[in-house]
């Protein structure tokens, strides 16, 4: 019966601060009281009990009644971390405070006269009478962060208490070093501390509390002005708050350490709840927003362990986070024969953000990830996500984020070398089946993306071939399934009326044959079935050398589409068998929820192009040469039909000059226009190949009277072209460079994931955002 009293008792209260019109002093306890100190509710009664409607009454109406109650709740907060929470309840207190702040302030922020009142140091409403010290002066946001930060490092609350006995020597919350009392083992931290789910599900709850305050950033409309750091986050990662180190380091390692398979018996997920998954969600997210902000405005130790030395410096912490994250982010693939036997996590796409930042942060990660072996350990799950996600227009943003680090890897030789591996752990994938190397994969799993995902992932077709390009140096042997899928898509892309119908759409075509030229200039010996397949679909090379570019070929290319259905789509007939226990990629169920993406920078604003030279060091090339010619200047890629607002003046300049605008304003292809970019295909040594190799491969067929592959490929296995092709032309790699289109991207799909996935309780539902928009699909 006390639980069903004390919410009838909240509720009263609740009711009584919307009715009133007369302010409520501060000093007025008994009424204040009734929010915090009685009640035995959950987060998710404080949110029934305290309807949306409500919250924007007070707020209008009585508007010094909701700043009293966010001051006196963040005092009770303040008083909580200052006496340690010893009893029961005082840690009910502040539970109750949590909870309500959490359920208030979105209402805060959605409305912009009220966004800087936890700046002000005047808590609104009358304060109690008496001295004020000098500790008050703090802006109330301060403190509430400040107590926060304290309460998770609280003995007995939310870490284990290091005392032996518990007679009235309690810790005093001021003498801690909170680092002897980190979390979980892992980076900086050897002692795993028992598990203690009470302790656990405290810290989930002050969690939600932090990120709530972080997500003012949701109630800015996005702008790529780099200069919008988040003051929450930014006061959270200051010298100020002296548990930033500990705190981070204990995210990090919660999330790292965490195996939802448990002790490898199957189902035994069902048996127990497991009350720490809720935390490392919570906590995946918490980090990943303290991750976002300028680095370069600071010398945070928990933002950059190449800093100061002090975090994530040592190659077995690294070690520790990257096992930990390939081991999460391989969970849902781990299929056994029992369905639903090991527990899915829902938080890869948190995880995929959080590794991003790692790597974009930390070049001593980055370059740690690609010695290692296990970089293929994040490649395959990233390329089981891709294909799994591709039908799916809710999860575009999923797409993207896996392209962007797939682009960040390649940019370094020793990502393409480790894709040389076999591969041969059979995730079930909806693929051809094939035998081959981790490139085979990545190379089927691309065109499958290319030829049968949904219309959005268009602007993503720049990025995924530019990241073969990359690696295309470096690959060994393709299998005949890859080799022949990167013909189909040359042979797709290189129809008149693809390469007609879109300014940028002949950019494809450039990177396929660069991707050809880097395999034979480089890798011949091994490549027999690619140069085989070259060979059997010479046709599409001598075609597009001859692109006809007078106007009435160009009417005719683009009047073509109309009759032919669209050969990208076509499927290829050595499709053949998908993997065993694969299922298709599935669209979005029907009304399912997501939130809109600003759009992505083209590929000439993500990338910068540098030259490998012979000793395999880089070096960066001036942007002015690559510049002048139109084929290294895409239009910006669109994303959801919105151009990017960034600089894409000069190559709608060079457009206009190249092309005619028709009355409708529309883009139409003109003779100039072809001639310019057809009279640069790089084709001669493709040509040069065909011209020494066909004749050749013609006369084994007649004087064998062969039908027969392999005797073809044997013989292309021990053929040489030494001296008979053009001199090979220097590696260039496109390398990922930060940008603030990318920074803002990464902010609005980061908070777009967290705002979806806080549904129990519905944090932000039906607020006012502005950084997204919320979608029905």
């Amino acid at each position: 019966m006390g639980s069903a009293d004390s919410k009838l008792n909240f509720r009263k209260a609740v009711i009584q601060l919307t009715t009133k019109t007369q302010p409520v002093e501060a000093t007025d306890d008994a009424f204040w009281d009734q929010f915090w100190a009685d009640t035995a509710t959950s987060v998710q009664d404080v949110f029934a009990l305290v309807p949306a409607a409500e919250i924007r009454a007070v707020r209008e109406e009585s508007p010094s009644n909701l700043a009293t109650l966010c001051y006196k709740a963040v005092e009770k907060l303040v008083q909580g971390a200052e006496s340690g929470c010893h009893t029961e309840k005082e840690r009910q207190i502040v539970l109750n405070c949590c909870r309500l702040l959490t359920r208030i302030l979105p209402y805060i922020f959605e409305d912009p006269d009220w966004r800087g009142f936890f700046w002000s140091t005047v808590p609104g409403a009358g304060r109690g009478g008496g001295d004020e010290d000098d500790e008050n002066a703090r802006p109330l946001a301060e403190s509430l962060l400040l107590a926060v930060t304290d309460l998770l490092f609280c003995p007995d609350f939310t870490v284990q208490s290091h005392r032996r006995s518990t007679v009235d020597t309690a810790e005093d919350i001021h003498s801690i070093d909170s680092c002897e009392y980190i979390w979980e083992a892992g980076v900086g931290f050897a002692h795993s501390p028992q598990p203690n789910y009470i302790h656990d599900l405290n810290r989930t709850e002050l969690l939600k509390l932090l990120l709530t305050c972080f997500s003012e950033a949701m109630y800015l409309p996005p702008s790529s002005d780099s200069s919008n750091t988040n003051p929450w986050v930014q006061f959270f990662c200051s010298t100020e708050n002296r548990h930033a180190l500990p705190l981070f380091t204990s995210l990090l390692n919660v999330v790292c350490a965490y195996d939802p398979v448990g002790y490898g018996i199957p189902y035994n997920h069902l048996l127990f709840s497991d009350y720490r998954e809720p935390l490392v969600e919570e906590a995946a997210q918490v980090l990943i927003v303290t991750l976002d902000y300028d680095s370069s405005t600071s010398s945070s130790p928990t933002v950059d362990g190449t800093t100061t030395g002090t975090a994530m410096d040592d190659v077995d912490d690294f070690q520790f986070i990257l096992k930990g994250v390939a081991r999460l982010l391989s969970n849902p693939l781990v299929q056994t024969y029992l369905p639903n036997s090991a527990k899915k996590i829902q938080f890869h796409q948190e995880l995929l953000v959080l590794f991003w930042k790692l790597c974009d942060f930390n070049k001593k990660f980055l370059f740690f990830v690609l010695k290692s072996s296990d970089v293929l350990d994040i490649l395959v799950p990233i390329l089981y996500f891709l294909n799994d996600a591709r039908a799916d227009q809710s999860r575009v943003g999923l797409m993207h984020i896996g392209v962007f680090i797939l682009l960040l890897l390649s940019g370094e030789r020793n990502f393409g070398v480790r894709l040389n591996k076999p591969y041969s752990v059979r995730v079930p994938m909806d693929i051809p089946v094939f035998t081959g190397t981790h490139a085979d994969l990545l190379i089927i799993v691309f065109h499958k993306i290319i030829t049968s995902g949904h219309q959005r992932l268009q602007p993503l077709f720049d990025c995924l071939l530019t990241i073969v390009v990359n690696v295309s140096p470096y690959l060994k042997s393709l299998s005949m399934v890859a080799a022949n899928k990167l013909l189909h898509l040359l042979e797709a892309f290189s129809t008149t009326w693809f390469l007609f119908s879109a300014v940028q759409n002949h950019h494809l075509v450039f990177f396929l044959l660069e991707v050809f030229n880097n395999i034979i200039q480089y890798q011949f010996d091994g490549n027999s079935n690619l140069v085989y397949a070259v060979i059997r679909k010479r046709n599409v090379f001598h075609q597009l050398a001859n692109l006809p570019t007078d106007s009435q070929s160009i009417q005719k290319g683009l009047q073509r589409k109309k009759k032919s259905p669209e050969p990208i789509s076509r499927t290829n007939s050595q499709d053949g068998v998908s993997m065993e226990g694969s299922r298709p990629a599935a669209p979005a169920e029907p009304g399912t929820l997501k939130t809109s993406l600003v759009a992505t920078p083209g590929i000439d604003k993500l990338t910068e192009k540098s030259q490998v030279s012979e000793d395999g060091t880089m070096r960066s090339l001036e942007p002015e040469a690559t510049q002048l010619s139109l084929e290294e200047n895409p239009a910006a890629a669109l994303s959801d039909g919105e151009p990017w607002s960034g600089d894409a003046s000069h190559s709608r300049r060079d457009r206009r000059r190249l092309s005619s605008a028709s009355s409708s304003g529309q883009w139409t292809p003109t003779p100039d226009w072809v001639m310019s970019w057809k009279s640069k295909l790089p084709l001669q040594t493709i040509m040069r190949l065909l011209q020494v190799l066909v004749p050749q491969v013609e006369k084994i067929c007649i004087d064998k009277g062969l039908t027969d592959e392999s005797e073809i490929l044997k013989f292309l296995q021990h053929g040489t072209l030494v001296g008979l092709l053009p001199v090979p032309h220097p590696i260039l790699i496109r390398k990922y460079q930060a940008n603030s289109g990318t920074a803002m991207w990464f902010r609005t799909y980061m908070w777009g994931v967290i705002y979806l996935r806080n549904v129990d309780p519905p944090i932000w539902y039906d607020t006012d955002v502005k950084l997204f928009e919320i979608q029905r699909v």
